[in-house]
């Protein structure tokens, strides 16, 4: 079903040939913008990191959005080029709604082994091709989801392959990405420890441990979260990744309609907390908490706009049944102001109250 789908779709290309692989900076391999349907777009290839065995491919955002209030339906293939038998190319295509919590969606393509095998012809001459193919529409057919494709991010949200659909769109992020500078001496380094190796997880309460796949995915898009703890006590680490990770687990999972005063203040909390004592550079998450803190003004602002425009609408209403009333009444008086007419013609006014009399003569 998918790929009948996919073959009746209007698609437009971008290709990215990749030379000189090896040389790359695979920790933040990403693809030139380039437009399609007026959308701007990158191809990311998933950081190919000494830990990581496989080869994934996402496709991202990358027009300049707010972190809410916007959606793209999106119908989309991504493919890596077989080089020596192009039959072979590896494709998956699915339907997806890109917004402000999901600006990227990919998918795993084959083990790192086999692409980096030369007679696979994945990686020939240390060159790869990959291959967008997208339709961008609103009115594009339900379709199943492809089983191996999911939200990664350039955001806080967690790789996780269980929510690849439009479900999983709870995300407050927009925006956080691998940055496009080259990478530190400090981040290098940084890139050989692991948060597992930093923190205790024997020691994390349940609902702590369920925020290691969120800090982990930040961690890869910005190393110095790791290195800047290297010097701290194993308790000051676990206090700054926990406290991040409640941040994290926040914007991932709390829905816009439900933030209560409450909720700002713990957010708020947290935050300045971070700031004034982690350690943490968090000039990359900055934004997204300054836009959840703001929330609550504007859920308010907009029970303000709904109750206003539904009182607006009810006096619409009675206006509407005021003014029918009124035309029938305009119709009534006409017929009686007719029927007045027709009857003073010809008649003689006389005073009622003077006795009739009689003739004496």
């Amino acid at each position: 079903m998918v790929n009948e789908l996919m073959t009746n779709a209007e698609f437009e290309k971008f290709t990215w040939r990749i030379d000189d692989f090896q040389k790359q900076n695979i920790m933040k391999l990403r693809s030139k913008p380039f437009k399609i349907r007026g959308c701007t777009w990158r191809i990311l290839v998933y950081p190919l990191r000494k830990d990581v065995n496989h080869f994934s491919v996402y496709l991202m955002v990358d027009d300049s959005l707010p972190p809410y209030g916007w959606s793209r339906n999106t119908f989309f293939k991504l493919a890596l080029v077989n080089q020596v038998d192009r039959n072979k190319s590896i494709v998956k295509g699915t339907q997806q709604k890109f917004n402000g919590g999901h600006r990227s969606w990919g998918s795993f393509f084959l083990h790192l082994s086999d692409f980096q095998d030369h007679k696979q012809g994945y990686l020939v001459r240390n060159t790869c091709i990959l291959e967008a193919h997208i339709c961008v529409s609103d009115l594009a057919p339900n379709i199943q989801v492809y089983p191996d494709c999911s939200p990664t991010h350039d955001s806080v949200v967690v790789g996780d392959h269980d929510h690849a659909t439009e479900s999983s769109s709870d995300d407050r992020d927009s925006s956080i990405s691998p940055r496009t500078s080259g990478s530190s001496s400090a981040e290098r380094e940084a890139q050989g420890l692991t948060l597992r190796e930093l923190i205790d997880l024997g020691s994390l309460r349940p609902e702590e441990a369920a925020f290691i796949p969120l800090l982990e995915e930040v961690c890869i898009w910005h190393p110095n979260l790791i290195h800047c703890q290297k010097e701290r006590t194993v308790r000051f680490r676990q206090w700054a990744f926990t406290t991040l990770g409640h941040v994290l687990h926040f914007l991932k999972t709390k829905k816009v309609r439900d933030m209560r005063d409450e909720d700002i203040k713990e957010l708020h909390g947290w935050w300045k907390e971070l700031v004034k004592s982690s350690g943490f550079d968090l000039a990359w998450l900055e934004p997204h908490v300054k836009s959840a803190l703001g929330l609550k003004a504007y859920m308010d602002r907009a029970k303000q706009m709904k109750k206003l425009k539904d009182s607006v609408m009810a006096l619409e209403i009675k206006m509407k049944r005021l003014r029918g009333e009124l035309a029938n009444a305009e119709r009534e008086f006409e017929v009686a102001r007719k029927g007045l007419s027709e009857v003073r013609r010809g008649f003689y006014e006389m005073d009622v109250n003077a006795a009739i009399g009689y003739a004496m003569f």
